[in-house]
């Protein structure tokens, strides 16, 4: 299980490359998914990401953790960065491994879920008009309840 919160790019061909590889023929199954920093109005110059060192990467691990046990994980990486990131750059992943593809899929969503409405980052969008903080929303809070 591999948890990282990093400033620093990842390239998540090579990323989901590298733990696929890891797994051996033990896997059955293998899900990933890279979530990117969105600019749905063509405004935005750049999301900026705040966390508490050590405090998020703890907070990450112990879902991971859940997240192993309850669907029998054989493995998992969540890469999570922070710092100014500009539209269209990978912001985060999510890989499972599992012995049949139900666990890795299941696992993978309740990660995101997590990731998305849970885990302590901050975040504010700037845009040429000025920076505002992003607000949870109702479809985030959501979808982490059916877990």
């Amino acid at each position: 299980m591999d948890v990282r919160v990093q400033a620093e790019p990842f390239d998540p061909g090579t990323e989901a490359a590298a733990f696929t590889a890891a797994q051996g023929a033990r896997a059955g199954a293998v899900v990933t998914f890279t979530g990117m920093v969105r600019d749905a109005e063509g405004r935005l110059d750049r999301m900026e990401i705040e966390h508490y060192p050590g405090m998020t990467e703890r907070a990450i691990a112990a879902i991971v953790a859940q997240a192993a046990e309850r669907w029998h994980l054989l493995d998992a990486l969540v890469i999570h960065r922070h710092g100014a990131l500009r539209p269209g750059a990978p912001i985060m992943m999510v890989a499972t491994a599992a012995a049949h593809r139900a666990e890795a899929f299941a696992a993978a969503e309740f990660l995101m879920d997590y990731l998305k409405s849970r885990a302590p980052f901050w975040k504010k969008e700037v845009t040429a008009a000025g920076a505002a903080w992003v607000a949870a929303k109702a479809d985030d809070e959501d979808a982490l309840r059916r877990w």
